[in-house]
């Protein structure tokens, strides 16, 4: 029986990398490709704030071709216009199912639900309402690798930027912040684990604070985003290269 052919909605951390392994363990749908939106201004993934050859070491490791969704000015006219663009001819190739790492957000869910069925696809959330302590931890267990990208200020501090989520880490996140960081308290860059044939060798650069003018919903229990620190996330064969 032929398996429906589906997109996957790859963001790059954690929750996508292990989404990503319970499809393919599953094998119900033949994965395609992996989607990602990218800033085409500096090209970086958009909010993560990881550079694009990081992303293309991934795929590469992970063997899955790319579609890249580029933006350049960040409001959703520009995206759900590129983005349906995207998914369109993708729909030309076959493609039925386009699949996402979301864990609890109802209005994301149906943002995405709501604007897939305006190209006739339908989206698939293999990780919806499991338990977020029970996902990280299955995560580790299964020797999965990742560094923390992107914090939000109004729950974190930059001691927790660029750090690698293991048991510590977590012991060291205050009350209400979610351990898969899944209001927006964190962001993760996944670089080894079982979807990848070879581990993609980073070394994590300098922190950049970067302040927000616009309020965010993300944590609002924690109070207001007043910015995000990034961690620079480098190659290390770009970085030998470079001295």
């Amino acid at each position: 029986m032929t398996k429906p052919k589906a997109i996957f909605c790859w963001s790059g951390g954690k929750d996508s990398s292990l989404c990503l392994y319970k499809v393919l363990q599953q094998k119900e749908y033949e994965v395609c490709y992996l989607l990602t939106t990218i800033n085409g201004n500096n090209h970086r993934i958009s909010m993560h704030g990881v550079r694009e050859e990081l992303l293309d070491a991934q795929a590469a490791s992970i063997g899955i071709p790319q579609l890249k969704v580029l933006v350049y000015q960040g409001n959703n006219a520009e995206y759900e216009n590129a983005m349906g663009a995207t998914l369109a001819k993708a729909q030309q190739e076959g493609i039925t199912h386009v699949i996402f790492g979301d864990i609890f957000l109802e209005d994301l869910r149906q943002y995405r639900e709501d604007n897939l069925a305006k190209v006739g696809l339908k989206a698939v959330f293999p990780l919806w309402k499991q338990e977020t302590g029970v996902l990280i931890n299955e995560f580790l267990l299964l020797g999965f690798k990742t560094v923390t990208c992107c914090i939000n200020d109004a729950c974190l501090t930059e001691e927790h930027v660029g750090r690698t989520i293991d048991a510590e880490f977590i012991r060291s996140l205050p009350e209400g912040v979610d351990v898969c960081g899944e209001n927006g308290e964190f962001h993760t860059f996944c670089y080894d684990g079982p979807i990848f044939k070879t581990p993609v060798d980073i070394m994590v650069g300098e922190k950049i604070y970067k302040p927000l003018e616009l309020k965010t919903d993300d944590c609002d229990q924690a109070g207001e985003t007043k910015g995000f620190w990034f961690a620079e996330l480098i190659l290390k064969e770009k970085a030998q290269q470079a001295i």
